[in-house]
Formats: C-alpha cells, structure tokens, sequence
C-alpha cells in the first residue's frame, strides 16, 4: 500500500467520525479505513462496514458480518500493529482508555473527544510523552491553534479561543430558563451531535476547549482567553511577545481540521472541501465574553483550574445533566446549577490515578442522579402538598 495511512476510526457512526470518513472516501490514495467502532447506531455502522471493509471492528453486540473483519476490544484495536493513526470521535469517556491504548502502543492519535483530555490530561499527556505517541488536534479551534503555531520557535504570549456563542448568546436570564431542547439543538453555524451541540448553547463546550488548550499547548489558563466571533470564519489566534498575532480562517466545516490532522505535516488538495467566498463577507466581529450569563463557562475554567478530579467530575456530571434536559426532566438553567453543586459536593484528589479518576466520573455521575431526584421531589411537594409527612 505504500506511503497510504492506514486508519481506525473510533466512534464513526457519530458527527465527526461520519465527517472523517467523507474525507478519508475522497482520498482513497492517501488514507484507508482499517478499524472502524460504533456504539448504539448498529444499522450505520454496518452499512459503514460494508462500505469500507475494514479488518477490524467493534460494537455495543457482536456484528454479523460476512467479509471477515474481526471483531475486537476498542483498546485492542488502538494498539494494533496494522493501525497508523487513531481518530478518537467516540462520546464521553468512551475514547479515554482506547487513546491510552494507543499512545502507549506509540501511535498517532487525533483527537476529538474533549473529555479524554478533560478528564485526565496529566495522565493522557505524560503517557503519549513516555511512549512517544503524538497527540494532534481536530477540534476547528485547536487545529487553528497548531496551525497558527506551526514554524515559530518562540512560545506564544497568549490565545485567543473563538466561540460562536451559541444560538443563546443575547437572551436574558428569563429567557434562557424557556429555552427547550428543540431550540437549543439548533445550532446557528455548526452540524454537531446532541451533546456538543447542547455544551455549545450553554458555552461548556468553551470551557472544556481551554482545558484542552491547556494540555495541548502546555499552556497556563491564565494566558486562554475566548473571543465571541458570531461568524466562525477566524477559528482562534495567537498572539506572541512582539505584539504580532497570527490567525486561522476558513469556512466552517469540520472536514478541513479533520484533514489537516489526517494529512499532517502535509496538506492535501481536495475539492470537495469548501473555499471562503471573500466577496460576500461583509465583516468580521469579536466581542468580550459574558461570563456571568453564562455559567457553565466560568464552572469549566475554574474546574481546570483546581486541577485533580475537578475536571472528570465536571465532565460527568454536565454529560447526565445534558441527558435529563434533552428527556426534559430539568429545564436549561437547571444544567449550570446541577454542575455546580456537583463540584460543591465533590471531595477532589490532587494529581489522580487512572482510577481515581474514573471512580470520580462514576461519583459524579451518582450525585447527579441523586440531585435530579431531590429536586423533583420537591417540585411534588409544592404541587401537592398532601405529598409531604
């Protein structure tokens, strides 16, 4: 096969890995799919699988398939011999010990799970710097990041996260608690999966974005700042020592960081991916961002902050929060709140083990729970007051 990347996509039937698989079709010389793993959406992944014949793959069941491709563990298939390069789209922690996995075997592993990085970037950082595996970025604003960094030898003074703020950014605190699952799923500029597209309307996706920056860059928190750009033409930029700062800009699509990542330290032509019309945009916008509208922001930042099992607390917990607006057992407001009495209610452990680390997600996972249960007791309380003895 020559000088052709052989890649595993982990969590392909999602929006990113769906996204990855577009670029890797349109460039069958460059890129073949060896290993593909899905969740619930078996139906996906098996037109997938027939579509890309891959050696290996893994599911929530065992797949009846006829070609012959194996069925094996996530981490398993990470670590393979025959594997590249690792695209880790899987939701939640499900891509924490398959990226482990990975960059302990000294593979290349493009990320775009944020909890893996959220949860345990210590451990995930320090493990890819043992084994030699590399870390690369797919995220538009990271991948904007990496590229504005590419050929500078001097470290940054500061970077500046863009965020489209959300379908939500100007409504008032009235307004916000009105806000229901049908609104908040539509995205104004991005086509995303339900929970990013939630974290993206609440900003805790900009939060989790400066945790990762965080551990990406080896940079300090006090040094990310975020930017609201309404646009999403600028992804992020990076402004160092002589007052100079260099900026990344393209249409937003998710298929050009997931191609940059694939393609690294090249870059490939594809006409399939979309080129900014200069003629037709009129302006170019940033303002401040409001923290104080928008708490789930400010809950992510100081979490990373604290450091230890903050982080994987407030992963976990906004995961099961986002679950229960989305059936509609809490209203939108209500994500922030849960999130933070979570954190209030959360003994951390400073520089954690793997375990303890997963321990807190399933604490904080539990707590949530108990909290939810709490709350609609009381709302049964005050509509029937018959209910309490």
């Amino acid at each position: 096969m020559g000088d052709v990347k052989r890649v595993a996509v982990l969590g392909s039937t999602g929006s990113i890995g769906r996204q990855a698989l577009d670029v890797i079709h349109t460039l069958p010389h460059e890129l073949r799919v060896v290993a593909l793993t899905g969740n619930k959406n078996l139906e996906l992944l098996e037109r997938q699988i027939r579509e890309f014949k891959p050696t290996m793959f893994c599911s929530s069941i065992k797949l009846d398939v006829s070609y012959g491709g194996e069925f094996l563990p996530a981490e398993e298939i990470a670590s393979h011999p025959e594997v590249d390069l690792v695209i880790v789209a899987t939701a939640g922690k499900a891509g924490l010990r398959p990226t482990l996995a990975a960059l302990r075997a000294g593979k290349t592993v493009t990320l775009a799970s944020k909890e893996v990085l959220v949860m345990a970037g210590e451990v995930v950082v320090r493990e890819a710097s043992l084994h030699k595996g590399q870390i690369l970025p797919i995220d538009s604003e990271h991948s904007a990041i990496w590229q504005c960094l590419q050929g500078e030898e001097s470290k940054p003074q500061r970077l500046f996260l863009t965020a489209s703020g959300g379908p939500f950014y100007h409504y008032s605190q009235s307004q916000l608690a009105e806000v229901t699952p049908e609104q908040a799923l539509q995205h104004p500029v991005w086509q995303m999966g339900k929970k990013v597209t939630i974290d993206s309307a609440t900003l805790m996706n900009k939060g989790l974005e400066v945790i990762e920056a965080h551990w990406l860059f080896s940079f300090p928190f006090d040094s990310i700042e975020i930017l609201i750009h309404r646009q999403s033409i600028v992804h992020s930029m990076v402004e160092f020592v002589d007052g100079s700062l260099k900026a990344q800009l393209s249409w937003p699509d998710m298929r050009l960081p997931i191609q940059y990542a694939l393609s690294y330290p090249q870059r490939w032509s594809n006409s399939e991916l979309p080129r900014l019309d200069w003629n037709r945009i009129q302006s170019l916008s940033f303002e401040p961002v409001d923290y104080d509208r928008f708490p789930c922001l400010k809950l992510a930042v100081e979490a990373g902050k604290s450091g230890g099992t903050y982080p994987a607390v407030l992963c976990a917990a906004d995961e099961i929060a986002v679950d229960l607006f989305l059936s509609r057992r809490i209203s939108f407001t209500d994500i922030g709140k849960i999130v933070q009495e979570t954190l209030e209610r959360h003994q951390n452990i400073t520089q954690p083990s793997l375990e303890e680390i997963l321990a807190a997600d399933n604490w904080a996972r539990e707590c949530v729970m108990h909290l939810c249960q709490g709350q609609n007791r009381k709302h049964e309380g005050r509509d029937n007051p018959k209910a309490k003895t």
